[in-house]
């Protein structure tokens, strides 16, 4: 999963030299950071990114405090010191060797334009709750396994934005270029600030790239926004596919807010061990439902995707604390085993691997690493297209990356750029491009043409309440995996289905099967056993697909009968209330003069003057 921030001038770039660089934590005043590390027992922040090169920098080098106060916090080179002394002992005056050392255009003259200069993007990495319940209370080599499949997930994911998403530029945008070559800065931390397991990666890209004569100039950082949700797929189906592969685990989907996407999470690792870790979920999600209803009060309706996500990030603001003292990681370690012993006991702590394993092999037992991109195309392309509408080809992209993840549960599939691959196809067999490219325009890039479908809009049905709850409508991605399993029903139904024979015709015999090999019919079949066995329904655990069903269900009837006469009491008590006051409220006398004011007429502004004047 990944979050993103802005790194920007004044006080914001000292927040991550002060805070993030230590482990999110409030260093000591006056120390520097490499001591502060090295007390703390935090692991010190290193370069990535193909941009190093052109910087003189290596990979897996030492960040220290004046190279990110240099490049974060004045836009200029990391090394800048070095080169303005050499600059200066050249016979050059200081303003001109200070300019040498600047890296685009000078934050001086950003801000004269009253902008707020932004220096870097703040990518932060992290796994799935139950990886780092994994992660916290497993064995060394589990750790190392899921620390190592963390960083092999990063760096992917930062090579696939520096290949296929980051480019600057220039002219309002009129003039653009590739920017294959990201200069970051990543940071790695163990916890969260109530001490609790929590393994996350910031990484700092620094709003500065290369062009392509040689001069440096500021990233397309919309781009890098629009391709978060692809990113983060990407890093989730890595990481998650590497350690299952390696550990013998499985994925199960957990639905974590009701009617919205599952979370792909370790088999074997329980609710509790996840509720465990996560201790400021509890507290964010009781901000949360206090903070819904007041939007719902105000606006009169739920709030919608856009609008969740900004009540969330201001629920998690309510509920922050404050800055913890770091803590070396086999401290962490031990005070964690402590704390899920205390609350779980021996048995449930010391077995978490060997439950996950036996989960995992039942599995995938019945799930192999194989996709059928028939199916994978339908399901993608009725899902984008039932939840957006008009959509683009990073859209696509990262649905595909969610089948994936989905339906192989942890296998890798064999084929190389099978994501690509399904979003390509999906876009090509069953979607309809909306962009129509303007003569004596900039052609646009095939990332950033628009695309719809002609699906048929799933019909909306209810579901039922739980603990008392009234019932609520289903969402957008609910009747889209409605609308994508219906599709993918009608391919089987077409696949394993035997061709009709005429009536007058002889019998036809089944066909005998090739040597080496299995008939259409059995490679079909075998296709809807696998997609059954990887795709289970606890999607749809305790609701129905078919409204109808729904609708006459007695259970479900009866409650709504039951809502129905509380709003039809509860609107028969306003009239009547209406009523009574307005029979309570004394007639207004006749005034002939008042009459006789009002029955001249007036001009009418919207109409001219009246007949006759």
């Amino acid at each position: 999963m990944i979050s993103v921030a802005k790194v920007q001038r004044r006080n914001a770039w000292r927040y991550y030299t002060r805070g993030v660089a230590f482990g999110d934590g409030r260093r000591p005043a006056r120390q520097s950071l490499k001591d502060a590390q090295e007390m703390a027992g935090l692991p010190p922040g290193v370069w990535m990114g193909r941009g190093l090169a052109a910087l003189g920098l290596t990979d897996g080098e030492t960040v220290t405090e004046r190279q990110m106060e240099l490049l974060f916090g004045e836009g200029r080179h990391p090394d800048a010191d070095r080169m303005e002394r050499k600059l200066l002992d050249d016979g050059e005056d200081p303003e001109t060797a200070r300019l040498a050392t600047v890296l685009g255009q000078p934050i001086e003259e950003i801000e004269q334009r009253k902008q707020k200069p932004l220096l870097a993007l703040d990518f932060v990495f992290r796994p799935q709750a139950s990886l780092v319940v994994l992660w916290a209370l497993g064995d060394e080599r589990t750790r190392r396994i899921i620390e190592r499949a963390h960083e092999r997930a990063v760096t992917k994911t930062l090579r696939w934005l520096e290949d296929e998403v980051a480019e600057t530029r220039w002219a309002s945008g009129r003039e653009r270029a590739k920017a294959p070559a990201l200069v970051v800065a990543a940071f790695r931390h163990f916890d969260n600030r109530n001490g609790f397991p929590l393994l996350h990666e910031h990484c700092l890209i620094a709003n500065r790239v290369q062009r392509p004569d040689g001069s440096w100039y500021a990233l397309d950082t919309v781009r890098l926004y629009k391709h978060i949700v692809a990113a983060d797929s990407l890093y989730t189906l890595e990481m998650t596919t590497e350690v299952c592969e390696k550990l013998g685990l499985a994925t199960v989907p957990r639905e974590v807010t009701p009617g919205l996407r599952p979370v792909m999470e370790i088999a074997g690792v329980s609710q509790e061990l996840i509720d465990w870790s996560s201790t400021r979920r509890k507290r964010i999600e009781d901000v949360l439902e206090g903070i819904t209803d007041d939007y719902v009060k105000k606006h009169g309706r739920l709030p919608g995707e856009r609008a969740r996500h900004g009540l969330g990030w201001w629920a998690a603001q309510e509920t922050r604390p404050d800055k913890k003292t770091p803590r070396p990681l086999d401290q962490l370690l031990a005070w964690w085993r402590v704390s899920a012993l205390l609350k779980f006991g021996q048995r449930m702590v010391d077995g978490l691997l060997q439950r996950c394993q036996a989960a995992g092999a039942a599995i995938r037992a019945r799930v192999g690493p194989w996709v059928d991109t028939a199916l994978a195309t339908v399901d993608v392309a009725a899902v984008v297209f039932t939840t957006r509408g008009i959509f683009s080809r990073r859209h696509v992209l990262a649905e595909a990356r969610r089948h994936l993840l989905e339906t192989l549960r942890g296998r890798r599939a064999y084929v190389p750029g099978i994501d690509s691959h399904i979003a390509d196809r999906a876009l090509e067999r069953y979607c309809r491009q909306l962009t129509v490219p303007q003569k004596g325009r900039r052609t646009p890039a095939p990332d950033q043409l628009s695309y719809t479908a002609d699906f048929a809009w799933p019909i909306r049905w209810w579901i039922a309440g739980t603990d008392g709850k009234p019932p609520r409508e289903s969402s957008r991605y609910e009747r889209a995996r409605v609308a994508s399993l219906a599709l993918q029903n009608a391919i089987r139904a077409a696949l394993t289905d035997p061709p009709a024979v005429r009536d007058e015709a002889p019998a036809a015999t089944a066909p005998a099967t090739p040597p080496g090999g299995e008939t259409a019919a059995q490679r079909a079949a075998a296709i809807q056993a696998h997609q059954q066995a990887a795709m289970p329904q606890e999607y749809l655990e305790g609701r129905t697909t078919d409204p109808a069903t729904w609708m006459t269900s007695p259970q479900n009837l009866a409650r709504i009968a039951a809502h129905t006469r509380a709003a039809e009491a509860r609107g028969r008590m306003v009239e009547e209330q209406a009523d009574q006051t307005k029979q309570a409220q004394p007639a207004p006398a006749a005034d002939p003069g008042s009459q006789q004011r009002h029955h001249t007429p007036r001009p009418d502004p919207g109409r001219g003057a009246a007949p006759g004047q």
